[in-house]
């Protein structure tokens, strides 16, 4: 499936202007701190409006200024991940991953599937505890579960592996590269980490001060790094 984030916005010191589009393939956003990274997800998410610009995923137009078209987070068929978790604190850890499910299923079929989700992360034993006494990592595998239970048509991911440990996220990393090869569902994810990008086997885009400034496979920028950043980023060791 086709997609297309095209937009303008001012927030705050951040003047965002970006035009990108992909078809299966996951992309990595990447650059320094500040750069718009997180907010030209929660932008798509549904979370700031764009002064000007277009959403488009397949034939689903999500947004369009020109049009008047600004669909609700909940009609976007988006699945996000922020770096905060999003976990809902009143609800125990299956009933979180199957927030997301068609109220049309029962609880018990909700349940279901939300408990075949969590086995699929190796986070079975996790299903009755509260939010609140999970570790970070913990909170990320499940923010996780929760986005792909979905299945949605549009994946966003702000840096989800950050917090889990050296094997949890080779583990985690592993599945998800699995998984989205199997759905072959479209992906952005946030990443820090050059790991990411190899087991996702996927395109860069690099974002300085709210701009595109590269973007192309691994390959491409470690053979013509647009700057400094780029350089170390293509460079670190896997």
């Amino acid at each position: 499936m086709s997609w297309q984030i095209s937009m303008k916005l001012g927030l705050g010191a951040l003047d965002l202007e970006v035009d990108i589009e992909g078809i299966r393939q996951p992309t990595a956003l990447i650059g320094p701190n500040g750069s718009g990274k997180t907010t030209l997800l929660r932008a798509v998410a549904g979370a700031f409006t764009p002064d000007v610009g277009r959403f488009q995923i397949g034939d689903n137009v999500l947004f369009d200024s020109q049009s008047g078209i600004d669909r609700a987070p909940e009609q976007r068929k988006v699945g996000y991940v922020p770096q905060g978790f999003g976990l809902f604190p009143h609800l125990r850890v299956i009933d979180n991953v199957a927030f997301g499910l068609s109220a049309k299923l029962s609880r018990g079929a909700r349940r279901s599937l939300a408990s075949k989700q969590l086995e699929q992360i190796n986070g079975t034993d996790l299903a009755n505890r509260w939010p609140s006494t999970l570790s970070g990592g913990e909170k990320q595998r499940i923010a996780l579960a929760r986005a792909l239970i979905t299945e949605p048509d549009l994946l966003l991911l702000d840096e989800p592996l950050s917090a889990l440990d050296v094997s949890a996220r080779r583990s985690l990393r592993a599945h998800l590269a699995q998984h989205l090869s199997n759905s072959e569902t479209p992906t952005i994810i946030v990443t820090h980490d050059i790991r990411d990008v190899v087991a996702l086997a996927a395109t860069v885009i690099v974002l300085e001060k709210g701009r595109i400034i590269q973007r192309g496979s691994l390959d491409d920028l470690r053979a013509t790094p647009a700057n400094d950043f780029v350089a170390e980023f293509c460079h670190t060791e896997v």
